[in-house]
């Protein structure tokens, strides 16, 4: 079955998406997005250099430090983090500028940036992806047999401090049946396009008033 007939809203939304390494997060995220039309993940900047096959503008905005840190001080940027001496970060002008045309955006961000986004944006809708439980997470480590055992550990250790931040955000879905999990995470999005305040239009061409 193809995508939704869908109308998109007036005003987009901004989706934070956050799930520990092995939950299935972006195999839901997949399934969604071949549904509901407007969809876009956002495009991060970042200081570290281009990898063979990437184009600036689509895997990454690639920057200099310097401007990375111009933007970083001006307050032009969703969220920012400093991974093994490069920095990444969303730009809000983007952001705001496809909410404001209608389409919405998803970052599949961790805990750490949901709530940097949560201040710099408090509009956005947070939803955590949860595994049915820690063993999960640690036996779908195991099965993919492409990391050491002390790298699989750190990973559960770091499964471990994401999976402690679920309780501030505003939507959990736990992936233990995928059909179910997929409608649950579309519910979701479909949920939220259809406030009241992202589609004005549609009070207005009954006659009503439309309030934000």
């Amino acid at each position: 079955m193809g995508p939704l007939q869908w109308t998109v809203p007036d005003r987009g939304a901004l989706f934070v998406v956050s799930g520990a390494s092995g939950t299935g997060k972006s195999t839901l995220l997949k399934h969604v997005f071949a549904k509901l039309p407007g969809l876009e993940f956002s495009v991060s900047a970042t200081t570290r250099a281009p990898r063979p096959g990437e184009q600036d503008g689509r895997e990454y905005h690639f920057v200099k430090r310097e401007a990375f840190l111009k933007l970083r001080a001006e307050g032009s940027l969703l969220e920012n983090a400093e991974v093994y001496g490069n920095f990444y970060g969303t730009p809000r002008a983007p952001v705001v500028e496809a909410l404001e045309a209608g389409r919405s955006i998803v970052l599949d961000i961790d805990t750490q940036g949901a709530a940097q986004v949560k201040v710099s944006m408090p509009e956005a809708v947070r939803i955590f992806i949860l595994p049915p439980s820690l063993d999960v997470i640690r036996e779908r480590l195991v099965a993919r047999a492409a990391d050491a055992p002390e790298v699989i550990a750190r990973r559960v250790a770091d499964a471990k401090v994401q999976l402690a931040g679920c309780g501030s955000y505003d939507y959990l879905v736990v992936n233990d049946d995928l059909p179910t999990s997929i409608l649950a995470l579309q519910s979701i999005f479909m949920a939220e396009l259809l406030r009241r305040e992202r589609r004005q239009s549609w009070v207005r061409s009954f006659g009503g008033e439309a309030v934000g």
